[in-house]
């Protein structure tokens, strides 16, 4: 039996990529997808998880949950066609949505039956992640870990030149989950930005035959990527290296440190996280601190990514 988790995402293309992963791992045993808006519609997001359902065979137990439809800005989400294609997943275009869609409020019976054992990866916008801290703050501690991808601490984001995708959607969620999480890993793009797989990775894992719908999607992935940065040499997958934290402590290098999110509306700043590293303040009681990675072993990450994509082992 793998880590028990649940998987909060929007289904793009590197939401698909760990979800790829996470079937292939024994390690890992995802019980639940809840799928919001993001890369694309929450309706697009939940055909897309049904759709990758049916490709892996997910097992009837793993529950398709629909989330949030909008931030908790008020705002209407805006959408990467160019980043993620139409329907989200690259050049495929899934059927509409079919099979059963679970309540939203099914989350707390999922954390309610892995209680103690149970990690939330949280790969997308965390507006679902905050509606359970607004209604269910002590169920919420029944949940072992977070791991969240989001942030940019003193690199570019891919957003605004300060702010990533995930904190600069709804930044209000962002704040209300680093307020009332407790056990947070935060895994930002100083990390995921260089967890890249190379075309000749994805032709090796299409030719080993395990993960039929990487090379069509990681393709489409890197062809934009290397359109706006030519000299890129492989496809960031944001979501499955934060889905591999929740399974290898080792991989990452941490500093625990108390996190600010900017709020302001119509600025270049909104959704940045900022860390306070400065070593002569003395923080109190009440100043949450959160884990951050800052680095980690690519050569660990390959071995490990190629090991699971495609059924061999790489030393």
């Amino acid at each position: 039996m793998g880590q028990k988790v649940l998987f909060f995402g929007d289904a793009g293309i590197d939401d698909a990529v760990a979800l790829t992963y996470a079937y292939l791992s024994e390690e890992i045993d995802i019980v639940g997808v809840v799928a919001d808006y993001g890369n694309v519609s929450r309706e697009q997001t939940i055909a897309n998880v049904q759709y990758l359902a049916k490709v892996f065979n997910f097992p009837s137990e793993v529950k398709i949950i629909g989330g949030a439809e909008v931030p908790m800005t008020g705002e209407q989400p805006i959408f990467y066609p160019e980043v993620h294609g139409v329907y989200g997943l690259g050049p495929i275009e899934p059927e509409t949505n079919s099979g059963v869609i679970e309540n939203f409020f099914e989350i707390v019976n999922i954390i309610e039956e892995y209680q103690g054992e149970l990690i939330i990866v949280n790969a997308g916008r965390l507006t679902s992640l905050a509606t359970m801290f607004i209604l269910y703050q002590s169920l919420m501690k029944k949940v072992k870990a977070y791991y969240i991808m989001g942030g940019a601490f003193w690199v570019p984001g891919n957003v605004t030149a300060v702010s990533e995708a995930n904190f600069h959607a709804d930044p209000i969620a962002v704040r209300i989950v680093l307020q009332y999480a407790e056990n947070v890993t935060i895994i930002p793009l100083n990390v995921t930005d260089r967890a890249l797989v190379t075309p000749e990775m994805v032709n090796y894992i299409d030719y080993k035959g395990k993960a039929p719908i990487i090379k069509p999607v990681l393709d489409f992935y890197y062809n934009f990527y290397k359109s706006r940065n030519p000299g890129i040499v492989g496809s960031p997958v944001h979501d499955a290296i934060t889905l591999l934290a929740s399974i290898r402590e080792d991989m990452f290098t941490y500093r625990t440190l108390p996190v600010h999110i900017v709020l302001q509306d119509g600025d270049t700043a909104r959704g940045q996280s900022i860390a306070d590293v400065r070593p002569y303040i003395q923080f109190g009681e009440q100043e949450k601190k959160h884990r951050i990675a800052f680095d980690f072993d690519y050569n660990y990450f390959f071995r490990d990514f190629m090991s699971v994509m495609t059924g061999e082992t790489f030393r």
